[in-house]
């Protein structure tokens, strides 16, 4: 993956999103819908996220924004770029509401066919009301050039990039995104795109 990726600085009004889910927690590892709750690291996520500062070391980065969950914060630093990160509310997680730390199994005993991305979501957050928050983030970028850098959570991640794209939270529920896994934003000519998805560092880096 490092080699693939290229080490350049952006020219002129190029710009090129990078986006950076967490490493694992415990509650990931489990299923559990996790927005708001500030669950941290395991130990694994914690190697997770020192295995990406071979790849991002390798990239100039003009911006970088987080999550300001501490799973996101942590992960941007042990990923090597801490010092220069800006919180963004943001890019918090989606807000589950009462399916907070429940996983999609036991939603799914209780109403059959259940998806995060179809049902109502009690004392939470709407996909609508996710999307325009997106919208709002994605207006934020759009003024900026070069490379940045996006240290959040799965659900907000994959919902910004299906906005991005075609202007649809709903696409997220196609692109699956792993811990300590990076996508990229960019461009097809004019059009908005997704470069890569679900990239991981290679074994032994």
């Amino acid at each position: 993956m490092a080699d693939t990726m290229g080490n350049h600085r952006m020219k002129g009004t190029q710009r090129e999103i990078w986006l950076i889910r967490h490493g694992e927690t415990a509650w990931s590892r489990l299923g559990k819908h996790t927005g708001r709750t500030d669950v941290p690291l395991t130990e694994h996520g914690r190697e997770q996220a020192r295995a990406l500062q071979p790849l991002l070391a390798g990239q100039h980065f003009d911006l970088v924004l987080s999550s300001p969950l501490q799973r996101a914060v942590e992960t941007c630093r042990l990923a090597g770029l801490g010092e220069r990160m800006q919180p963004e509310p943001l890019l918090l997680e989606w807000d589950y509401g009462l399916y907070e730390g429940r996983t999609s199994a036991e939603m799914r005993a209780e109403m059959p066919g259940w998806t995060i991305w179809d049902a109502p979501m009690p004392q939470g957050e709407t996909l609508e009301a996710l999307q325009q928050r997106v919208e709002r983030l994605i207006e934020r970028l759009e003024k900026e050039t070069g490379r940045i850098a996006l240290f959040a959570h799965g659900h907000v991640l994959r919902v910004l990039a299906g906005v991005w794209m075609a202007g649809q939270a709903r696409l997220g529920a196609h692109l699956l995104l792993d811990t300590a896994a990076v996508g990229v934003l960019g461009y097809e000519h004019e059009q908005r795109a997704i470069a890569r998805w679900n990239l991981r560092p290679e074994p032994g880096l």
